[in-house]
């Protein structure tokens, strides 16, 4: 049988017919789109639902345990630190005052031979010879130089305000030309190592006449 002539609307139906989606074409498509959006609400959930996990929670209480684990070693870390410089300093200051001191007992025993070359100057007669004056005076200043050399200074308190931190008061005497607990006159002097008192100064101390 002959094929009959297709007319100019024939080609246009099967040309519509071409381009549009059969219903069961659509019917795939549509199920497509919603196992996408199934799969995407699953994933959604699995998101959401992260927090409940027990495993996500153990490893979040393990990860807070070591930090504050971590804090606290820290924490003892500085105070070692802190404790370690405290020590140290505590060390040298011993051995600061160790070094600054350690002639005190020397000192001590040097002191009255000292005071014998001050007394022999003092009672030195006019009838002495210059040289002999000159001698003690001089051995004298050599040993005052040699102390003042290693820290020591002389307490020497004439007309002072008295102070019982660095005098003793050999006696108290009216003097009404003195302000009273006035040093009237010094019997000794007194001695410091280094700002420490080595001996004190014996002092005879003025008080309020009548």
């Amino acid at each position: 049988m002959a094929k009959e002539p297709q007319t100019p609307l024939d080609d246009e139906l099967a040309r519509h017919e071409q381009e549009s989606e059969t219903p069961e074409q659509e019917a795939e498509e549509r199920l497509a789109e919603g196992e996408l959006e199934s799969l995407i609400d699953d994933e959604g959930d699995t998101i959401d639902t992260a927090d409940d996990n027990p495993e996500a929670q153990v490893l979040a209480a393990q990860v807070e345990e070591l930090e504050q684990s971590l804090a606290e070693a820290k924490d003892q870390a500085l105070r070692a630190a802190a404790e370690a410089q405290n020590v140290r300093r505590r060390a040298e200051q011993e051995a600061e005052k160790a070094r600054k001191f350690a002639l005190e007992k020397f000192i001590k025993e040097l002191l009255p031979v000292v005071d014998s070359l001050e007394k022999a100057l003092e009672n030195m007669q006019e009838e002495a010879s210059e040289v002999h004056r000159e001698g003690v005076s001089m051995t004298l200043k050599m040993q005052l130089d040699v102390l003042n050399k290693f820290g020591v200074e002389v307490i020497e308190p004439h007309g002072e305000p008295f102070d019982p931190q660095v005098h003793e008061a050999m006696t108290m005497v009216p003097n009404p030309d003195l302000e009273p607990n006035t040093v009237m006159d010094v019997m000794q002097k007194g001695y410091l190592l280094n700002g420490r008192l080595v001996r004190p100064a014996m002092v005879v101390v003025s008080q309020k006449a009548g």
